[in-house]
């Protein structure tokens, strides 16, 4: 068997492995392993990267759960809707973590959060942005909606709620310098 192409499954366990293969894709008989990545081909036929699909995304190397971190955000803030997806950032790899966190009364303590995602979060869970919002629309069945927010980004110029950037261990506003700072590339993230 060539390990280099063909998926051994998870150890101990044939319930996931069999989670993650798909059969009879193409043509009858073959297998594909589900790996949640979005790959691309170059133009001298490499496969490579570009993003993860479903409830996670990926930020500096590692997947980030959302889920994760939406429960962590909503223990600390004591506010029931949040959400959380990952955002394009010219120049990098992946995604950046963004929360959308419902604050009808305006009374988030930024400063509270702030420490207990660098306390509660690995950096690269940690959201670099925060949206506050009046509402987040829901899904019929009632789901909080992710894809508009996360089509939206941090576009300050567009989005007219406020929108915080994790620098130094605290959120600040984000401002139309910073802005052009992290679209430039000119501020490391």
């Amino acid at each position: 068997m060539d390990f280099q192409r063909n998926f051994q499954g998870y150890a101990g366990s044939t319930t996931k492995t069999e989670q993650k293969i798909a059969r009879n894709v193409i043509r009858p008989g073959d297998l594909v392993f589900r790996s949640e990545d979005q790959m691309v081909m170059d133009e001298l036929g490499y496969f490579c990267f570009r993003d993860r699909f479903g409830d996670t995304f990926r930020w500096k190397g590692e997947n980030v759960s959302t889920t994760e971190v939406e429960s962590v955000i909503t223990s600390i803030t004591q506010l029931k809707d949040c959400i959380v997806y990952g955002v394009q950032i010219p120049g990098t790899e992946g995604r950046a973590g963004m929360a959308a966190i419902v604050d009808p009364s305006a009374s988030l303590d930024l400063g509270v959060l702030a420490s207990g995602v660098q306390s509660k979060l690995p950096a690269y869970a940690r959201p670099l942005f925060l949206r506050l919002t009046k509402q987040i629309e829901t899904t019929g069945t009632f789901k909080l909606k992710k894809l508009d927010m996360q089509k939206e980004g941090f576009d300050i110029l567009s989005i007219a709620e406020p929108i915080y950037f994790y620098q130094g261990g605290k959120y600040v506003r984000l401002a139309e310098p910073l802005y052009h700072q992290i679209l430039s590339g000119d501020l490391r993230l």
